[in-house]
C-alpha cells in the first residue's frame, strides 16, 4: 500500500521572500480563517517558541490563538504579525 504524508505548507516558506509573497496573496484573497491559517504557518515555519517569545504570549497560547477554534483579540493577531515581521496597512479595496 503506497503511503502519503500530509502536506504542511510550513515546510516550504524557508525564505523571507516566499513568507512574504504567502501572506500577501492569502490577505488578499482569501477569506478571514485562511488568512489566520497562513499566519499560523509562517509562525511555524519560523519556529512557534520564537514567534511566541517575540509575541509576549506563551507557546501554548500562541497555538490556541492561531488554531482553526481560536479566536484571537486584535491585540494578540497584531502583536503576532509584528514578531513575524509584519504590520497591517488597510488598502482600499478595488471597486469593480
Amino acid at each position: 500500500m503506497l503511503e502519503t504524508t500530509e502536506f504542511d505548507v510550513a515546510e516550504y516558506l524557508d525564505t523571507e521572500e516566499l513568507r512574504d509573497c504567502y501572506l500577501d496573496y492569502v490577505a488578499k484573497d482569501g477569506t478571514q480563517e485562511e488568512l489566520l491559517k497562513a499566519i499560523s504557518d509562517v509562525a511555524r515555519a519560523r519556529g512557534m517558541s520564537k514567534t511566541a517569545k517575540e509575541a509576549g504570549i506563551t507557546r501554548e497560547g500562541l497555538y490556541k490563538a492561531l488554531s482553526p477554534n481560536g479566536n484571537p483579540a486584535f491585540s494578540t493577531i497584531w502583536n503576532i504579525l509584528h514578531s513575524i515581521g509584519y504590520t497591517l496597512t488597510p488598502t482600499p479595496i478595488a471597486k469593480l
